[in-house]
């Protein structure tokens, strides 16, 4: 055994360990070793990892090369194992929010967030008129309440549009399922009740598109898979869902994934490569890839994804979009796909920060009996002409600036155009051991991932399940009882930095992926592909969101020099979604008028 024995890092207590800038904490870069591969070799590969002789010694190897060993499964700490994310409510006394009844239905909800809004649209920070927006949930409202447009025409239009983006020469991918007679009997109930001026709430014929990781009446539940509603159907709507349906909106289908949400490209062999909307060529990023491309390509204002390991904010910044990750409990979970427990999240995508959180607003429903935590819930009152006084942003620099010139560039001057415009001040800090919580993230994942479909996996054919699919789960179902014990006393130790961290700042700041989209290649296709070194690139700074159950929401900022989106993402303490939401609302006045219409966008309300 002693040839296999590898020896771990022994961390230093968490005391001991200083989080100022200039702690002596050198910054490990991602060490990931393996190539990209996708059609022949991915099959070869899988035939390899998935053999009794070779799987052993292949996944060992992996395991080896990529660290996982080394600074997680022989690791030495003393902290006791953290198994969920769950915080403790606490009124954080923040700035310019109102607290809202908790026993207000959604609908309700829905009317004490619009009355949180400014009463006009506003301009953007500098004055100037952007170049392009999304149409937003107040103007498709205004259209449907000046009879300019009916939910109905709306509804037509959308499905219209799908079926054009669906095949050539676009083909987007952008959905799993639809269903056109559904879609167009919600809209006719939502035109009746424009006719009566009975309107439910603003949220009324609003077009929602809903992550096929969600249940959504009448849609089968797919989780990207050709298999996985055969064995567990959808009976009826998740809880989020049922929130919206209460409000009104139109619910138009099930939007394309990774497969099982087991990667970031959102490269599905069985549904399609899902397109990003600023340029068909590239990925639209994953694992909510057709919640952000529709959302990107102007068929809906906001759709749902589930975010496990930055599967929101990823695909968000990628499409530029707004992408909104709430605190680990904040939103019931019922009736989403049961792949990660600790980690995963419903979260939201829209055009604006608004948007967001209007349905933020709508699906804070009643919370299951059974959670300890109560939280209070604060809406954000959000001034056009000012913003919240004295925030305090914490950067690390040597993680901020691992990603690719382009985006460093913009990022960095988004944050110096925060500072000037508000005088908010930056905290330079050291957040140790950012590759090992990614090690261990990974391994909580992926063993709660292989858990809950194991009874499943055991009686399905191998053929059922895309090729990379397969590689993701032989090495999901490798992890031990140890590796898990140890990423989660991992997760307590990251835990206390980061409570340390927003004892001294009220965010921590970095750009949300470390490269912009990358092209789609032919050779994906039918086998999905396996790029770890981009994919370790895109997941590098979403992981204490999901880890940790901290909100966190990304901004588009910029562009890179082919014009693909780059989005700057802000990191709360527990609970701080108003704070957060605040912030976003700043960060979007600025950057609004230099935002550019995508390549594919459809504009459902036809307005010049």
């Amino acid at each position: 055994m002693g040839l296999f024995k590898d020896q771990g890092v022994v961390y230093k207590p968490v005391e001991e360990v200083d989080l100022g800038p200039k702690s002596d904490h050198v910054y490990l870069r991602a060490n990931v070793k393996a190539p990209r591969m996708a059609g022949l070799l991915v099959k070869i590969f899988t035939w390899f990892l998935e053999s009794r002789i070779f799987g052993t010694l292949l996944v060992y190897i992996l395991k080896k090369n990529n660290l996982i060993h080394k600074l997680v499964t022989n690791a030495r700490l003393e902290e006791s194992p953290l198994f969920v994310p769950l915080h403790p409510f606490e009124d954080l006394k923040e700035q310019e929010v109102k607290c809202i009844d908790s026993k207000l239905s959604p609908p309700e909800q829905v009317q004490q967030a619009m009355d949180c809004l400014p009463n006009s649209s506003e301009k953007s920070l500098r004055g100037l008129q952007p170049s392009f927006q999304h149409w937003t949930i107040l103007d498709y409202s205004k259209a449907y309440n000046l009879k300019e447009i009916t939910p109905r025409m709306v509804a037509e239009r959308f499905i219209a549009a799908v079926h054009e983006s669906s095949n050539p020469p676009s083909q987007m991918s952008f959905f799993i399922n639809y269903n056109a007679e559904d879609i167009l009997r919600q809209a006719d109930e939502s035109t009746l009740r424009y006719e009566q001026g009975k309107p439910i709430s603003i949220l009324d014929g609003i077009p929602i598109a809903i992550k096929d990781e969600i249940d959504c009446s009448p849609y089968p539940t797919t989780g990207g898979t050709k298999w996985l509603h055969k064995v567990r159907p959808c009976t009826g709507d998740a809880s989020c869902v049922k929130c919206l349906r209460l409000c009104g909106a139109i619910l138009v289908g099930k939007t394309n994934m990774h497969e099982l949400g087991a990667g970031t490209s959102g490269i599905n062999p069985h549904y399609g490569a899902t397109r990003n909307p600023y340029d068909i060529s590239k990925i639209a990023g994953g694992s909510s890839s057709g919640s952000a491309a529709v959302v990107a390509a102007g068929l809906c204002p906001v759709a749902l994804g589930v975010d496990g390991g930055g599967s929101v904010r990823m695909p968000a910044a990628l499409c530029g979009v707004v992408g909104l990750k709430p605190t680990f409990g904040r939103i019931p979970h019922n009736g989403v796909l049961p792949l990660n427990w600790t980690v995963g999240m419903v979260g939201i995508l829209a055009g604006t920060i608004e948007d967001a959180f209007i349905v933020y607003a709508a699906m804070n429903g009643q919370l299951p009996p059974d959670q300890p935590t109560r939280p209070k819930l604060y809406f954000p009152l959000l001034n056009p002409t000012k913003s919240i006084s004295d925030v305090k942003m914490a950067t690390y620099a040597e993680w901020f600036n691992d990603c690719s010139d382009d985006i460093r560039t913009c990022c960095s001057q988004a944050l110096d155009k925060l500072q000037e415009h508000y005088s908010w001040k930056i905290v330079k800090v050291t957040i140790p051991e950012i590759e090992v919580m990614r090690l261990a993230h990974y391994s909580t994942i992926g063993s709660e991932c292989s858990t809950s479909l194991s009874s499943h996996l055991e009686k399905l054919k191998p053929e059922e399940i895309g090729w990379d699919a397969r590689v993701a789960l032989s090495v999901y179902g490798s992890f031990s009882s140890k590796e898990y014990i140890k990423a989660q006393k991992i997760r307590n130790r990251q835990m206390q930095f980061h409570m340390k961290i927003f004892a001294e700042a009220d965010v921590i700041v970095s750009p949300t992926t470390g490269v912009t989209a990358y092209p789609i290649q032919d050779d994906a296709s039918e086998t999905g592909e396996l790029d770890y070194i981009n994919g370790a690139a895109l997941v590098r700074y979403s992981i204490a969101g999901n880890f940790l159950g901290l909100p966190a929401v990304t901004v588009p900022v910029g562009y890179d020099k082919l014009g693909l989106p780059i989005g700057l993402q802000f990191i709360g303490q527990p609970w701080s979604e108003p704070t957060l939401i605040h912030i976003a609302s700043a960060m979007q006045a600025i950057c609004k008028p230099d935002y550019r219409k995508p390549e594919v966008f459809y504009n459902l309300l036809k307005k010049d």
